[in-house]
C-alpha cells in the first residue's frame, strides 16, 4: 500500500469521526440520590501489518479498547451504595480476528459480555458478585500517560493472529499472540472483595471461574494491592502488584502469575511507566516473563485539546518455547478532541521473535478514533 492511499484513508476515518455530534450524558436520575447511566465508545482503526514479504491493510474494530455499550445503576442503601453494571463489546470485526489466511469475524458471542456485576460500597469496603474484574485485572497496566490510550504494556492488540514468516518465505505456525503478554488479570464470574483505601494503599481479593465459556472449568483466584497518590508539587504516582493462579479442573496442577506496574506524570508533562511479570506453568511448560518501560509527554499544544506522544520498549523471555526471546518497540500519538469527546491516534509497532530459527520483524500501523458517549 502506498503512503498516498494511507493518508487518503486516514483522513476519511478523521472526518467520519469528527462528523459525530457530541453526545450529552444519558443520566437519569431519581429522587432518592440514585440514577441509571448509559454509556458505551466506539473505536474503530485502520490497521496495516506487514509481515516482511506481505502486507494487508482492514478498517476493525480496535481489540486494545473495543467498541462496547453499557448501563450503570446506583442507588443509596441506607450508609451505603447498590450499584448494578451491565455492558457488553458489540461483537464488530474485531482486530485480533484477522491474520495472513483470511478472516474469522465470529459476530456477537456471549463471551463479548464484560460486566454483569452487582455490589455493595460502604466504609467497610466494597463485595462485588457476577461477571466482571478479577483482583489482578489491571494491575500490569497501571498507565498514568495520555498516550496509554495507544500505546500501553499489552503489544499485540492490532495484530496477535499474525503468524510469523521465515526468512526463506514460508509462513511458520507462531502467531505474533503466541510470544508477548502482559498477564495481565481477566473479567471471570466472581466474588471479589476491596478495602477501604488508607493512605492511598487499597488491597482486593477475588475467586472465580469462566462462566461464558462451557468448556472450562478452572477455578481461578487472586489478589492485588494497589496505591496512588499525588505528592507536594503535583507529582502524581500510581502502582499495582498482584498474585493470581488458575487452579486446572483436570488435576494437571496449577498456574500462577506474578505481575506489577508502576506509573509517575511530572508537572511537566513528562511520564515514566514500567511493568513486570513471571508466569509459573503446570510442569512441562515453559515458564515466560517480561519488562516493560515507556516514556511520554504530554501537553496543551493545540485548541483542540491534550497532544501526547510516547516511545515503548517490550522484551520478553521463553514465550512459546524455552530459550526464546520477544522484543517488541511502539511509537504513537494521541491527539484528544474535546469537542466530540475522542481520542484519535496513531501508532507503529515493531515485533521481533528469536527461537533460535530465523523470523522476519513484523510491522503494523494503526490509525483510529474512541469515540465515547
Amino acid at each position: 500500500m502506498s503512503f498516498d492511499i494511507k493518508l487518503s484513508s486516514a483522513a476519511a476515518l478523521l472526518a467520519a469521526t469528527t462528523a459525530i455530534p457530541a453526545a450529552a450524558e444519558l443520566k437519569y436520575e431519581n429522587n432518592s440520590g440514585g440514577y441509571v447511566l448509559l454509556y458505551g465508545q466506539l473505536n474503530p482503526a485502520i490497521i496495516s501489518v506487514d509481515d516482511g514479504q506481505d502486507s494487508d491493510t482492514r478498517l476493525l474494530d480496535n481489540d486494545l479498547s473495543n467498541s462496547r455499550v453499557g448501563l450503570f445503576l446506583m442507588q443509596p442503601y441506607g450508609q451505603n451504595e447498590f450499584t448494578f453494571r451491565f455492558e457488553t463489546a458489540l461483537g464488530l470485526p474485531n482486530s485480533t480476528e484477522w491474520n495472513q489466511n483470511g478472516t474469522d469475524f465470529s459476530g456477537w458471542t456471549r463471551s463479548d459480555i464484560r460486566h454483569v456485576d452487582f455490589a455493595l460500597k460502604g466504609d467497610w469496603g466494597k463485595v462485588s458478585a457476577g461477571q466482571g474484574s478479577m483482583a489482578s485485572d489491571g494491575a500490569a497496566e497501571t498507565d498514568l500517560s495520555y498516550v496509554g490510550t495507544a500505546l500501553y504494556s499489552y503489544t499485540a492488540d492490532e495484530n496477535s493472529g499474525f503468524f510469523y514468516r521465515g526468512t526463506s518465505g514460508a509462513l511458520s505456525g507462531i502467531a505474533v499472540g503466541d510470544t508477548t503478554s502482559n498477564f495481565d488479570g481477566a473479567r471471570r464470574g466472581r466474588v471479589r472483595y476491596d478495602t477501604p483505601v488508607y493512605n492511598g494503599f487499597s488491597a482486593s481479593f477475588a475467586y472465580g471461574q469462566n462462566i461464558l465459556s462451557s468448556s472450562d472449568d478452572d477455578d481461578y483466584y487472586d489478589l492485588a494491592v494497589n496505591y496512588e497518590n499525588t505528592f507536594g508539587g503535583g507529582i502524581e504516582f500510581a502502582a499495582s502488584v498482584a498474585y493470581a493462579v488458575r487452579d486446572f479442573d483436570d488435576g494437571s496442577g496449577e498456574r500462577e502469575d506474578v505481575i506489577g506496574s508502576a506509573s509517575v506524570l511530572l508537572p511537566s508533562g513528562f511520564s515514566f511507566t514500567a511493568a513486570a511479570g513471571s508466569r509459573d506453568n503446570v510442569s512441562g511448560s515453559s515458564d515466560p516473563s517480561f519488562w516493560y518501560t515507556k516514556i511520554a509527554y504530554e501537553g496543551e499544544w493545540v485548541s483542540w485539546g491534550k497532544t501526547g506522544v510516547g516511545l515503548d520498549y517490550y522484551d520478553g523471555s521463553d514465550f512459546d518455547s524455552d530459550g526464546s526471546s520477544t522484543e517488541s518497540w511502539g511509537i504513537a500519538v494521541v491527539q484528544r478532541i474535546d469537542s466530540i469527546n475522542t481520542d484519535a491516534y496513531l501508532k507503529y509497532r515493531n515485533h521481533d521473535f528469536d527461537d533460535g530459527s530465523s523470523f522476519e520483524k513484523n510491522e503494523a500501523w494503526v490509525l483510529g478514533a474512541r469515540w465515547k458517549f
